[in-house]
């Protein structure tokens, strides 16, 4: 057999393009309904401290006992998801390596498929009591641990399903699939079971309890559904895409210690024969970080400084998640006509300007709608370029390891963003200021990669 690489121009069944981008639309319900909208702002919720601090509490939101105890649980949370992010970034390149040549890429990302539909269910069982706080928040960890373990052999992936005249489109198709699947999906859930239809205690069509008396059914039925989803939608790709073959004659067989000096070479050549990659790497790690600051805290500024209420920020994540899938459709072809640097240097210049913009459209929430979703726009063609520039520039049979330095990388660097936001609201005082901060990062990353070649002379 013959491994598949960007050098075989031999068209690709639309079938096994569409299947693989189908793992992206069904793995939203983790990316959009876990870590971002239902199941962590759960855990940040009243419903994991002491009954008792809550009702002394009464509708005193700033309650300083209620407060120091949401603190220490958002500590909790914080921990746990930190603990995650160090071990992506010392395993993911190791595991993403030994699924190279081995024959398994594709077993390891329904491995990992599969267990994070366990965890996701496993969800379910987090309880509205403080003594759940702990599961919740392992399983939101491991979650993450997991899904980005799949990530990377999925991205890995790439090379087998697209050719040179076609990564770019079929990049963009795997992430605006995602935005779009995690709209779909948000979509459902609220309509079943988190949109409040006046029915005091319950919410959705279907009058699921939303209360902790209740057991904030709403929200554990909805983890469950995504769940399902993700494991549905996975399954074309685990079906139709083929798995790797595995190196013709012995395989070298190597311990972790091994791995990691086998790694340490990988980095050595990297450096030696195309630098290029590793200041691509190291520029993608800063502006992929500023664009994940992008939705942590588009919420809080949209709730804090133009006074959008809990659904209407949901409304508008919904919209903004619609306009990031569209324009990846959109800048999937221009990739190949125009190349991934120039999409992703246009696209993070609109991205300051844009964020720029909203520190002068004073309080009216239209001012907010239309500077937030133009900036949304340039977000999934920096995120679909990003993943077929390093398809294009890495070696055959070495994408998962490759890919792995991608994700470890981008978490070597996550606080940048984080910091820089909260820096400068302590200093204005002002929630809205802190957008200074994400786009002091956004900057930061197109100066270095102006730097990158346009053209890279792949590692042998």
């Amino acid at each position: 057999m013959t491994e598949a690489t960007l050098a075989d121009t031999t068209p690709i069944p639309r079938r096994r393009v569409v299947s693989w981008a189908l793992w992206d639309w069904g793995s939203a319900a983790f990316n959009a309904v876990v870590t971002t909208f239902v199941f962590s702002t759960y855990l940040a919720s009243s419903s994991f401290v002491d009954p008792a601090i809550v009702q002394a509490a009464g509708d005193d939101t700033k309650n300083p006992a209620l407060v120091l105890a949401k603190a220490g649980n958002a500590t909790v949370i914080s921990t746990a998801l930190t603990i995650a992010g160090i071990l992506v970034a010392l395993l993911a390149p190791v595991l993403g390596q030994r699924s190279d040549g081995s024959g398994r890429r594709k077993f390891w990302l329904g491995v990992n498929s599969g267990i994070l539909v366990l965890v996701m269910a496993a969800m379910v069982f987090v309880a509205p009591v403080p003594s759940s706080l702990l599961l919740g928040a392992t399983l939101l960890a491991v979650g993450n641990l997991v899904f980005e373990f799949a990530s990377v052999n999925y991205n890995a992936m790439l090379v087998q399903v697209s050719t040179p005249k076609t990564i770019g489109r079929v990049s963009s198709w795997g992430w605006g699939a995602g935005y779009i699947g995690g709209i779909v999906l948000l979509v459902i859930l609220l309509v079943l079971f988190l949109q409040s239809f006046g029915v005091e205690g319950r919410t959705g069509l279907l009058g699921v309890a939303s209360t902790p008396a209740g057991g904030v059914w709403s929200v554990r039925l909805a983890i469950l559904v995504a769940a399902v989803w993700f494991g549905v939608f996975a399954i074309p790709l685990l079906v139709d895409v083929p798995e790797i073959p595995a190196h013709d004659g012995p395989r070298e067989r190597v311990g972790i210690i091994g791995s990691y000096r086998k790694l340490g070479r990988t980095i050595a050549a990297l450096y030696r024969k195309n630098p290029q990659i590793l200041l691509f790497l190291a520029a993608s790690a800063v502006f992929r970080d500023g664009l994940a600051a992008v939705f942590t805290f588009g919420a809080i500024i949209a709730s804090q400084v133009f006074g959008f209420s809990s659904s209407e920020v949901i409304y508008f994540a919904v919209a903004a998640n619609l306009v990031a899938g569209l324009g990846s459709f959109a800048a999937g072809s221009l990739d190949d006509r125009l190349g991934a640097k120039r999409i992703i240097v246009g696209s993070l210049v609109g991205l300051v300007i844009a964020a720029l913009v909203v520190l002068f459209v004073g309080t009216a929430q239209l001012g907010f709608w239309i500077c937030g979703l133009f900036l949304c726009l340039f977000v999934g063609p920096v995120q679909s370029a990003s993943r077929s520039f390093l398809a294009r520039v890495t070696p055959p049979g070495r994408e998962g390891e490759v890919f792995g330095l991608y994700a470890t990388t981008g978490r070597a660097v996550s606080f940048l963003a984080p910091a820089l936001f909260t820096l400068f609201v302590a200093v204005t005082g002002d929630t809205r200021f802190g957008i200074i901060g994400i786009a002091l990062v956004l900057l930061l990353g197109l100066l270095l990669m102006l730097r990158v070649n346009a053209v890279q002379r792949a590692l042998d």
